[in-house]
């Protein structure tokens, strides 16, 4: 089968096509021809930098990238009874670790994925993997939004941002989202109820007293959200945050987390159910083929990225 291979991080071009034979399967697997690949910034870091390649993949080389997936299922292992050849399925496979869905096809734990809504097509479907799982386990599981609770989405109109505001809508909270003002009518068109330009306003000028705060930026971007947060909000963020910033945030009577993914198909069901009845929908902006990769890495890697970017096989 065609996989893309990684032997050491650096530019695109260390994302090499190659034959290599088909996966195995456990017992507790599957394996997934796979028809869409999710591309995330945690690829493009992992491509770029030899500290993230090894952290996420454990050190293995040659490596094959990749954890989103959506495909059609070839074979079962013998344990396995919740899905069977032809069922069509996704989902973000062994994160953190060797998903490995740079590839023809791909072994899948079982309890990793669920059964792909007839509703959508295999790109939407592989969106709405590690960025949809992100909001949802951020948003239901860690902080557990509620009717009426007041949320302002940092990159609204990004990968996790997009899945944010409309799990946040479904949740029934009153939604503010930050962006650039090219994408105000997307992130309403989301359900947002408020729409902030980060170029014309700082945010923490104009948004006061709201319960949680949902960043996807980190970094400056985390300190400046304790000043919105009401007495005893929180701030979930996604990316790397060091015990200093979480204590600050205590000490303002807040509370601050930091909240990585992980592959859940319980989830997946979730999200496929949400999916089915209409209630999210991912955004694909842009589709490349396989052979294609290096240039949908660069289109990630730009920032300027609405919803999400898509390979096909």
């Amino acid at each position: 089968m065609k996989a893309i291979l990684i032997k050491e991080a650096g530019g695109v071009e260390n994302l090499v096509i190659t034959e290599v034979p088909i996966p195995q399967i456990s017992k507790d697997e599957v394996l997934i021809q796979v028809k869409a690949i999710s591309i995330n910034p945690v690829d493009v870091k992992a491509r770029a930098n030899e500290g993230v390649l090894a952290w996420v993949t454990n050190g293995e080389r040659p490596e094959i990238l990749g954890w989103d997936v959506s495909g059609i299922v070839v074979a079962v292992g013998t344990n396995v009874t919740a899905f069977k050849k032809d069922d069509e399925v996704f989902g973000m496979i062994n994160f953190m670790g060797s998903g490995r869905t740079y590839a023809e096809y791909v072994a899948a734990p079982a309890s990793q994925i669920a059964l792909k809504p007839s509703n959508v097509s295999h790109e939407e479907a592989a969106a709405a993997t590690l960025a949809a799982l992100t909001a949802w386990q951020s948003l239901v599981t860690r902080v557990k939004i509620k009717a009426g609770d007041k949320i302002l989405i940092h990159a609204a109109a990004g990968g996790v941002g997009h899945f944010a505001v409309q799990i946040a809508r479904y949740l029934g909270a009153y939604i503010i989202g930050t962006s650039s003002a090219v994408n105000k009518d997307f992130i309403l068109s989301l359900g947002a109820d408020e729409h902030i330009d980060y170029n014309a306003h700082r945010f923490e000028e104009v948004v006061s007293d709201v319960d949680f705060v949902f960043d996807a930026l980190g970094g400056e971007n985390f300190h400046r959200s304790l000043n919105v947060l009401k007495k005893g909000g929180t701030l979930i963020t996604i990316l790397a945050v060091n015990e200093t910033d979480i204590d600050k945030a205590k000490a303002k009577g807040m509370e601050g987390f930091f909240h990585m993914v992980n592959s859940n198909g319980n989830d997946m069901n979730e999200l496929a159910k949400l999916m089915q009845a209409g209630k999210i929908k991912a955004h694909v902006s842009k589709t490349f083929s396989f052979d294609e990769m290096g240039a949908a890495h660069l289109q990630v890697e730009s920032g300027r990225t609405r919803g999400k970017v898509i390979v096909t096989i």
